[in-house]
């Protein structure tokens, strides 16, 4: 049942427009941040929606029968670290200050769901090993951009602890690396 939902193309058109409009808004919700940041990391800031996008190009695609597994590994590795990553910061914004804005919650379902649909359509990625080492570099190196550069998101209530919030961030890349070496490679499902 689920197989035949996530591969219905009326369904792959819907989560396309949904995909697209996200990237959009997230995209104009880094706007201040972007504003700011220097043209030679402007590739680097908006990290969920260029997850999104990535993720947005392969719903393209695979609508149309076609693969770039490139971004299919772009896609499911970044979809699930920002989407988990999101969440947990918001998490935490609500732990520290006791209250999060309805914004904070909309993006703890968004990012959610993000991370989620990056693995339902894993059985359906025709990534290689070398894809999944490019994608692994473009991660972690965005890391390195985000953490010793100061170019990670603006969270004001966070930016004490953005040197845990590195580190956790490291070894989300990691997991998030291992998880789509797992379920598209190593432990494949043959459909």
């Amino acid at each position: 049942m689920l197989k035949a939902i996530l591969l219905d193309k009326r369904f792959l058109v819907l989560l396309f427009i949904i995909n697209l409009i996200g990237t959009i808004y997230g995209f104009y919700w880094y706007r201040s941040q972007l504003a700011i940041t220097p043209t030679i990391f402007l590739i680097f800031v908006p990290d969920s929606p260029t997850a999104s996008l990535f993720f947005t190009i392969f719903l393209l695609f695979f609508i149309f029968r076609k693969h770039f597994p490139l971004i299919e590994a772009l896609a499911i590795i970044t979809l699930f670290k920002y989407g988990i990553w999101a969440v947990v910061m918001n998490v935490l914004t609500l732990w520290l200050n006791g209250e999060l804005a309805p914004s904070g919650y909309m993006l703890m379902v968004s990012h959610a769901a993000m991370a989620i649909q990056g693995l339902l359509y894993a059985p359906y990625y025709k990534i290689r090993l070398i894809h999944i080492v490019i994608a692994a570099i473009w991660t972690l190196h965005n890391d390195v951009i985000d953490y010793v550069f100061g170019m990670m998101p603006i969270y004001s209530t966070l930016t004490a602890y953005m040197d845990k919030i590195g580190y956790f961030t490291f070894w989300l890349s990691i997991v998030s690396i291992w998880i789509a070496y797992k379920l598209t490679i190593k432990d494949k499902p043959s459909l």
